[in-house]
């Protein structure tokens, strides 16, 4: 099966083919996006051979169409092959103590749960604007400043790599909560129970490569 590529995986091939060779850099900016942005793509294209990355000089276009080969390997895998232990906290929790949390655990995304459920997802992003903007980390919850559900891309264990690839990429975030889906009083909840990042997914496909 071959992956579909997202728009802008296109774009940056296209960027490449017209311009190689060329940085990262230069291919963010181009795209008016910071370079961070672009690893889990530029992963993708790299690995799958469409791009070809060489050390201070930059990206090639290989002159490949498709990632058949690498996708059919790729697919193998699931979330639940490669996803971590979550870092948790209740919406009731003060900023001080997720920030505490966030440097202990050394995580970019806190996910925050009510009556043990998922209800949103805080990021260092976050927590820099609150302290930019004065307030009063001892006192201030959690739950005032985190991104709520439902505007939370998740993914769950029995999804493949590929798709949560692409729904990071998509929804532009270093990591998705892997979720169990549950019913209680006739709604459906979320329940965390891993999560899958940039840096788990580049770690496979570094590892497939090497095969």
């Amino acid at each position: 099966m071959v992956i579909e590529l997202t728009k802008r995986q296109k774009k940056i091939i296209e960027i490449v083919k017209n311009n190689e060779p060329i940085s990262s850099e230069k291919i963010a900016e181009k795209l008016g996006v910071i370079r961070a942005t672009l690893r889990p793509d530029l992963s993708i294209l790299t690995m799958s051979g469409i791009l070809d990355a060489r050390p201070k000089v930059g990206y090639f276009y290989s002159g490949k169409s498709d990632i058949n080969v690498f996708s059919q390997e790729a697919e193998k895998y699931l979330v639940e092959d490669v996803m971590k232990m979550p870092v948790v906290v209740t919406e009731d929790s003060t900023i001080y103590d997720a920030i505490v949390t966030l440097f202990l655990e050394d995580t970019g995304t806190i996910y925050v749960v009510a009556n043990n459920y998922l209800s949103g997802v805080v990021s260092r992003k976050d927590f820099l604007k609150t302290l930019m903007g004065g307030g009063d980390m001892n006192k201030m919850p959690v739950g005032m400043i985190m991104t709520r559900m439902p505007n939370l891309a998740t993914v769950t264990k029995n999804e493949t790599i590929i798709e949560a690839a692409n729904r990071i990429v998509e929804n532009e975030v270093d990591s998705l909560p892997v979720v169990e889906v549950m019913e209680e009083n006739g709604k459906e909840r979320l329940k965390v129970i891993g999560k899958v990042s940039k840096s788990n997914i580049t770690e496979l496909f570094v590892n497939l490569c090497k095969k």
